[in-house]
């Protein structure tokens, strides 16, 4: 078992359907009243990209990829169109656009993260998989330059600084990123006459825990 840094290919799975899953444990209790509780503190997405499929060459892609994945064995990236950048819809990615901790004087690692808000709530979702080119970051407004103020390990998203940013000081950062997934079956099944007729062959993928 191993993760492929390879990405799945994106002009499927820009037709592919899914999002992010929550598991909750709902009891109701003999008065009616409900208790409710998680045993996840992340959200684990799904995706069906069998929807992107759309000709005989996406299929060949799919089956390929599937192949050299051993099905469920290995995990890859994968773009998830809906959900993929720091910015808000089509707003330039900028080095403040997310907040992924504060400076204390002495650590100089940080794990890049993105922040759901709404009202007084807030999740914050750890990002393993940037993709490189476009990280950006900035240490109290001003921004810092790869290679020269910090290196990303793009394998696990995580920021380090050639010294450590200052205590209070914001550390901030822009960037796109990937979901870590694999199969979610181990088994492909199609009918050509079926898929030439419109039918779309089920691939299921779920994002993997690292």
């Amino acid at each position: 078992m191993a993760f492929h840094e390879v990405r799945f290919p994106t002009d499927i799975s820009f037709g592919a359907l899914g999002g992010p899953e929550r598991r909750t444990q709902i009891v109701t209790l003999s008065n009616g009243y409900e208790e409710r509780n998680t045993p996840w503190h992340h959200s684990r997405r799904r995706y069906d990209a069998g929807m992107g499929v759309r000709s005989s060459a996406d299929l060949e892609d799919v089956i390929a990829f599937f192949e050299a994945r051993a099905g469920q064995l290995h995990s890859f990236r994968w773009k998830d169109w809906s959900d993929f950048r720091s910015a808000k819809g089509q707003a330039p990615i900028t080095p403040e656009d997310q907040e992924i901790a504060i400076g204390d004087g002495e650590t100089m690692t940080f794990q890049l993260r993105k922040e759901y808000r709404s009202g007084a709530q807030s999740y914050a979702r750890p990002i393993a998989k940037p993709v490189r080119a476009t990280v950006r970051m900035a240490v109290a407004g001003n921004e810092m330059h790869e290679g020269i103020d910090w290196s990303l390990d793009d394998t696990t998203g995580e920021i380090t600084f050639v010294a450590p940013p200052e205590s209070d000081a914001p550390i901030t950062a822009g960037f796109e990123f990937d979901v870590p997934v694999r199969f979610d079956t181990d088994t492909i099944q199609i009918a050509m006459s079926r898929f030439n007729a419109g039918e779309v062959p089920d691939v299921p993928v779920v994002e993997v825990r690292l």
